[in-house]
Order: structure tokens, then sequence, then C-alpha cells
């Protein structure tokens, strides 16, 4: 008998948080239609980011502010398997995804067509509640794989920098 390594336990959760994701997604859209499921998915990531970031601030011993806030939406974008680089800028960062996963599902899901109205969405607000848990810094999303760009541009930074 074999014995998984850590990365296949991680693995293992990764895909089934993201299959979960998606198929109660699908089974909202089949009962009450795809705008209900995108707003209750709406609903959902204003408060998933709030326990992840809540549970990696105490399992990392972050400190609120910007160095708290890098190091946990790096490790978050890691752990979910975004191909990304983060760049430090003054008092805030950008990171560049040049991969990501939810698109890449949509995508081979045949769904690609509405992979730019649900991460318009999800993507902003599932950012915005991540930097408000470190102290109320401001994001914007900028350019979006979904939106036919080469990569997303997610920009943080302090309150009234920009």
């Amino acid at each position: 008998m074999k014995e998984l390594t850590d990365e296949q336990i991680a693995e293992y959760f990764r895909r089934s948080y993201t299959a979960a994701d998606g198929l109660w997604f699908m089974k909202v859209e089949d009962k009450f239609g795809f705008d209900a499921a995108l707003e209750v998915d709406d609903q959902v990531w204003g408060v998933l980011p709030k326990i992840q970031a809540r549970t990696l601030k105490t399992m990392m011993d972050l400190d609120n502010g910007m160095d708290g806030l890098y190091r946990s939406v790096t490790v978050r974008l890691g752990l979910e398997g975004f191909e990304f680089e983060a760049v430090r800028n003054g008092q805030g960062f950008i990171i560049f995804i040049r991969r990501c996963p939810w698109h890449d599902i949509m995508v081979k899901s045949g769904r690609a067509h509405l992979s730019e109205k649900v991460s318009s969405r999800i993507c902003r607000e599932e950012n915005k509640v991540w930097a408000t848990e470190f102290g109320g810094i401001s994001f914007e999303l900028e350019a979006q794989i979904c939106k036919g760009r080469e990569g997303c541009t997610l920009l943080f930074y302090e309150p009234g920098e920009m």
C-alpha cells in the first residue's frame, strides 16, 4: 500500500475544493438560473476570503498591514495553483497572474464565454475582502485573462496612494 505525500494530499484537497465550488454553482444554476447562481457565488466569495485570510493569518502568525497581506495572498495563490509573479512597489504590491486555474476550469468545461462575467465579480470581491482583512488596504483589478489579456494584474496599495 502506497502512502500519499504531503504534495499529493494538498493536491487532493485543492481539487476537491475547486470541484465543490463548481458543482454547487452548476446545481444552483440548474435550479434557479445563471444570474441567481452568480449572485449566490458573489455572496459566498464575500465571506469565504475572510475565513481564508483569518486562517492563514493565524497559521502563519501574520500581522495586519501590507507585509502580512503580501505574504498571505502569495501563499494563497500558490496553494490554489496560480502561476504568478508578485512585485513590491513602494507601499504596496502588484501581482501578475500568467495562468489562472479558475479560468482554466471554465475553459475546460466549455464555459469560457461565462468566465469574464464570473471572474469580473468574484475576483474583484475576493481580493477586495483579502485586502480589507489586513487593515483597510485598497485593491484594484486591472487586466484580466478572461477578458482576452495575457494575464491578470492585481494592485494592492495603501488608500490614497494611487
